[in-house]
């Protein structure tokens, strides 16, 4: 079993993620230590931003990830895969489990786009929340693990590890705020009305707790099940991925995105809304908010609770856009999955389901 492949397949190069293959592995024979072709190369299935590369060699497998080619349109501040080089390379050594950064390369002129090359891991990719074929135990040893990773992370001395300058201090939640709206607003394909009401609504209800300025951490920007490699046989975590939306930032917006998944049906994206939990072992979020806060530190439950509605309504939102990102990708045919298509599909209702939490917060 393998990190991506096992779960998701591998496929030819199509013409649009094509690689130079002679001049990568000549590249790769002056960068990376250790490194004897021939080199032959497939792509991952999955993903929707930055193309995902298997180089296989007599020797090993290592995984390449790039900027997607030339023909595609990027919006502001996207793919900057140079930031997933770097956090990862920070984090490696520490509690956070991160495959090994092996290296950089932003001469464009190599393959055409910028990339970098880590370690291939052997390991499981869980794609659904509810942990199908596994017993209650099991299901709760592995949502244990995705809590204490995520607690791990938000307590990680990031200055020590190189990475003071990985990101702005302070407003977070604002600087989300407008970057997700400017980003929606240049990839709208059909006006979502509460889009337009959440953009309004999100600045102007934003909780104390939101704005201090003394709670800075690595934050993953995507953490959730489907982005962690977890040990072939044990509900050990070895990998987190997709690193794409990281910087620092606040780590309560980090932990609310990830228990999105209480709150979001099975039937609409990767979640365990209206699932029967309690018989899965799976715990309950007033109990996993309970444990990560004993982790951290970074809160209590009780205060947590009273914001909880603005951090579901904010991560929702972000989501939305996202999607909505997704959505223009599949219109101007730049998008690298065929998932793509379904995924921008649900920009909308995630976007009611965001406005929905914002009437709830009664503020």
């Amino acid at each position: 079993m393998s990190n991506f492949d096992h779960f998701v397949g591998t496929r030819p190069l199509s013409e649009q993620h094509a690689l130079d293959t002679a001049a990568l592995s000549e590249w790769l024979s002056r960068h990376v230590t250790g490194f004897a072709g021939p080199l032959s190369v497939e792509l991952f299935k999955g993903g929707q931003s930055n193309p995902t590369y298997k180089l296989v060699t007599p020797g090993r497998s290592y995984v390449l990830r790039a900027k997607p080619g030339p023909v595609a349109k990027l919006l502001p501040s996207a793919h900057a895969i140079e930031r997933e080089f770097a956090v990862m390379k920070g984090l490696y050594g520490t509690d956070v489990p991160v495959p090994r950064m092996y290296a950089l390369c932003e001469d464009e002129s190599v393959i055409g786009r910028a990339f970098y090359v880590m370690e291939y891991m052997e390991g499981r990719v869980l794609w659904d929340q509810s942990l199908p074929g596994m017993g209650p135990d099991e299901r709760a040893a592995i949502y244990d693990e995705m809590n204490r990773v995520i607690a791990a992370l938000h307590s990680v001395k990031y200055a020590e590890r190189g990475l003071a300058d990985y990101g702005k201090p302070g407003n977070y939640f604002d600087r989300q705020i407008a970057r997700w709206s400017k980003q929606y607003l240049a990839s709208v394909t059909q006006p979502i009305p509460e889009m337009d009401q959440l953009m309004a609504w999100l600045p102007a209800h934003m909780p104390a707790s939101a704005r201090d300025m003394s709670q800075v951490s690595i934050v993953h920007g995507d953490y959730r099940l489907d982005n962690l490699m977890f040990h072939p046989t044990e509900p050990r975590v070895i990998a987190v991925l997709d690193w794409e939306l990281s910087t620092l930032g606040h780590p309560l917006a980090d932990f609310s995105y990830h228990c999105m998944a209480w709150h979001i049906p099975a039937t609409l994206g990767r979640g365990i809304g209206g699932l029967d939990i309690a018989a899965l072992g799976i715990p309950d979020e007033e109990s996993y908010i309970r444990r990560y806060c004993e982790r951290t530190g970074i809160a209590s439950p009780e205060s947590l609770r009273a914001d909880w509605n603005f951090y579901l309504a904010y991560n929702l939102f972000r989501i939305a856009a996202i999607l909505q990102g997704i959505a223009k990708r599949v219109e101007a045919g730049t998008a690298s999955s065929a998932q793509a298509k379904a995924s921008g599909d649900t920009a909308r209702p995630m976007a009611e389901l965001a406005w929905s939490f914002a009437r709830k917060s009664g503020a």
